[in-house]
This record gives C-alpha cells, structure tokens and sequence, in this order.
C-alpha cells in the first residue's frame, strides 16, 4: 500500500447519509458483510481491497444514514463510530445540509457546517489519535434535481472539507473533480449522478475508484 500504512485487523469505518448507506442492511452488523455495506461505494472498495490485500485481514463497516446533515452525524456519532473505535475513519456529508439549508431552512449554512464538522473531528482527534481520517469532498452534478444555486453553496462546504482535511491533517477524497473530469470527458451526468446527487451504479464505481488511488495510491 504505497499511501496508506494500516495494520491487519485493523477497523475501516464508513460513515455518511444515504450515498454511503446504499441501501444497506441494519440487521448485518458482521463485518464484511455485503449486506451490511450495502450496493454502493463502500462495498466496492470493500471488494477490491478484500480481493487484493487479504493478509491483512481487515474489517469493513458501513454506517451511513439517509437523510443526515452534519448535525445528525455528529448526534450519533458516539455511538456509530467511537464505540467500534476504528482505525480508518471515511466520512461524505454534506450534500443534505445544501438541500435543507436551501429549500427546507432546516441544514447547516456553510459556516455552521464548518463549525460542526471542526468540533467532530477534533473530538475524534482527541479520543483516538492514532486513527486515520478520510474526509470525502461532497458533490452534484448539474442534472436532475440541481440547479446552479446548489453548485455554489456546495463549493463553499467542499472548500471548508479541503481546510478541515489540512487542518487535521486527513487524506482529502476529490469526489467532485472525478465526477467534473468524467463528464469532461464526454459522460453524461445523468449516467453517474441520476438526479444530480444520488449516483448510479457507474457514478459509485467511480467513487470507489477515486477513494482507492487517494486512499490506497494507484
């Protein structure tokens, strides 16, 4: 693993709302469960990781939930995430605060999500120095559901996760500039993002890709 030094047996923690949940299943709570880790991103890297690194033996949990906003995952947090004390945390959040903030009045604005994501992290920091921090970049796409307003209160979060991930020294996920570069590249939107925020099968192909070489290295 040329980016990522992690020992065997060591707890990979996904967490998240309803991109990372993938309609997984909360009676398999048994690690490597395909269930468990839904149809998604998370089970795909599961797959390939499981598939080539094998003598480390680790163990993969997904605990996204639909619907989340920062404020919601930091209310669960202690007991979703510190009690299964991972050594690799993965989070993607923030796509929900745009929508509620925008639409409903009921998310984070930008700065409030900063200001509560900081806090999560550096609770985490301090119960469990020693664990890895994935911070994944929220995204859209222009289709579907998405207008431009959500595109520029999206790269304002995006932005805060690019300094926590500085801050706190975490391994930055560039979800969006691999979803911006595959629709340069001639795919169309609709194809990786359905309605502009929920991906389809080939849209989580591609984040697992991109977690992989951030994550892992090529």
């Amino acid at each position: 693993m040329a980016k990522l030094q992690i020992k065997p047996h060591s707890v990979v923690l996904f967490q998240g709302d309803s991109i990372t949940d993938a309609g997984r299943s909360r009676s398999s709570t048994d690690p490597n469960s395909s269930e468990g880790l839904g149809f998604g991103y998370p089970r795909l890297v599961m797959d390939q990781i499981v598939r080539e690194y094998p003598d480390l033996h680790l163990r993969f949990y997904n605990r996204g939930v639909s619907g989340d906003r920062i404020q919601d995952l930091a209310r669960r947090w202690p007991q979703d995430t510190m009690r299964l004390s991972p050594d690799l945390i993965s989070i993607l959040i923030g796509v929900n605060d745009t929508w509620n903030y925008l639409y409903l009045g009921m998310g984070s604005s930008p700065e409030g999500f900063q200001q509560i994501y900081r806090q999560l992290l550096k609770d985490t920091r301090g119960s469990l120095p020693g664990t890895i921090l994935v911070l994944c970049e929220p995204f859209t796409l222009l289709t579907g559901e998405v207008t431009e307003e959500w595109e520029e209160d999206m790269a304002r979060r995006q932005d805060y996760v690019g300094e926590l991930a500085r801050e706190f020294g975490a391994i930055l996920v560039p979800f969006q500039s691999a979803l911006d570069k595959a629709v340069a590249d001639g795919v169309p939107a609709s194809q990786l993002l359905d309605d502009g925020v929920h991906p389809t099968q080939r849209g989580h192909r591609l984040l697992a890709d991109c977690w992989i070489s951030a994550v892992v290295g090529d």
